[in-house]
């Protein structure tokens, strides 16, 4: 119980520049938290002017926070890839594939700019909560014995390809569009989703 509790130190000297010492962090922090909403604004501000925010809020499960880090991570050049493929290496989240002889190794990239495969891991990772498709598909890489990890890796790796085409149309995502195309190629992820939904 906190009544019962006993102090650890008494000394009035050592309270006292403790005490001081909480104010002066309390003094840094507010300070910092101004500063962290004048930067929310003016991210707020540059969101709105971008025409490709509009496209990347479209994604499910984007919101704010991850439409603005992936209009930043594709930026306005689209010329810059020339590919989905492309994108999915230059990020990291292409995995890289290692021969030597007879064996084969399979691993992440090491080297790539980190804020661009963060920026699409993390919303991999989210969509789950928010895409039937990605939600399956997750399941499905799990299944096969992934780890989480992996799962939201190769789930990203998918994501890229949208984003990416999303990006060079200029079209807003839409999730029945892609459920009726995965229908259509008879893919074994609806049929999987299907059947744990029974």
């Amino acid at each position: 119980m906190i009544k019962e509790a006993q102090p650890l130190v008494t000394a009035p000297d050592v309270i006292a520049s403790s005490a001081l010492m909480t104010r002066a962090l309390a003094c840094q922090m507010k300070t910092t938290l101004s500063v962290i909403n004048e930067f929310d604004t003016r991210i707020a501000t540059l969101c709105a002017a971008n025409q490709d925010f509009a496209l990347m809020q479209s994604l499910p499960g984007a919101g704010q926070n991850y439409a603005a880090r992936l209009t930043v991570a594709l930026g306005t050049n689209r010329a810059r890839w020339q590919s989905a493929d492309e994108l999915a290496r230059l990020s990291g989240i292409a995995p890289v594939i290692e021969r030597s002889g007879k064996s084969c190794r399979v691993r992440w990239r090491y080297f790539c700019p980190k804020f661009l495969r963060q920026s699409f891991h993390e919303y991999a990772g989210e969509s789950v909560r928010h895409s039937f498709w990605a939600r399956a598909y997750y399941e499905q890489q799990r299944a096969k014995g992934q780890s989480h990890q992996a799962a939201v890796r190769a789930l990203a790796f998918k994501w890229i390809r949208i984003i990416y085409r999303c990006w060079q149309t200029r079209t807003a995502s839409d999730e029945v569009k892609y459920l009726e195309g995965l229908r259509k190629k008879g893919s074994s992820l609806l049929t999987d989703a299907a059947r744990d939904t029974i």
